[in-house]
């Protein structure tokens, strides 16, 4: 995961810090609750993407997507959508439904990945999914079509 991060911002070793701090509860973003979970894409041997979230307080919401990234060089694939159907399905198993997500305003991509999903925007910052659970059961259709 560090090395994924990194691939934007910071070194490994920032990373490889924060991550493991935020999943060991040492690292605790604004009213996030313990109860974490992150889901990570592989090809191969080769790590393709990740995401990781928490329960949270937050604008009211139950739960907050805190990173999600996918390698530059596998982007366009389906593997956001993916990882973002993993996560609410731990969100639903947590009785999380409404769920935000931090955007930087300029990441247009992120944003229409997002809204594509379902998310709203909530303020300049900030997306939300007033009820994710349909993005399970259109997983779960997806893969009964399959």
């Amino acid at each position: 995961m560090a090395r994924l991060r990194s691939l934007k911002r910071g070194t490994k070793d920032y990373w490889a810090y924060r991550i493991s701090a935020y999943f060991e509860r040492e690292l605790n973003p604004q009213l996030a609750l313990p109860p974490r979970a992150g889901f990570v894409a592989m090809e191969g041997e080769t790590m393709a993407g990740f995401i990781v979230g928490h329960l949270s307080r937050r604008y009211s919401c139950d739960g907050e997507v805190q990173w999600i990234y996918v390698d530059p060089n596998r982007r366009g694939g389906g593997i956001a959508t993916e990882l973002i159907r993993l996560q609410a399905k731990w969100f639903i198993e947590q009785k999380a439904f409404k769920i935000c997500v931090d955007v930087d305003p300029s990441n247009v991509a992120a944003h229409r990945l997002y809204k594509r999903l379902g998310a709203v925007d909530l303020n300049p910052h900030y997306l939300v999914w007033n009820d994710i659970r349909y993005l399970a059961q259109e997983s779960d259709t997806m893969d009964a079509n399959s």
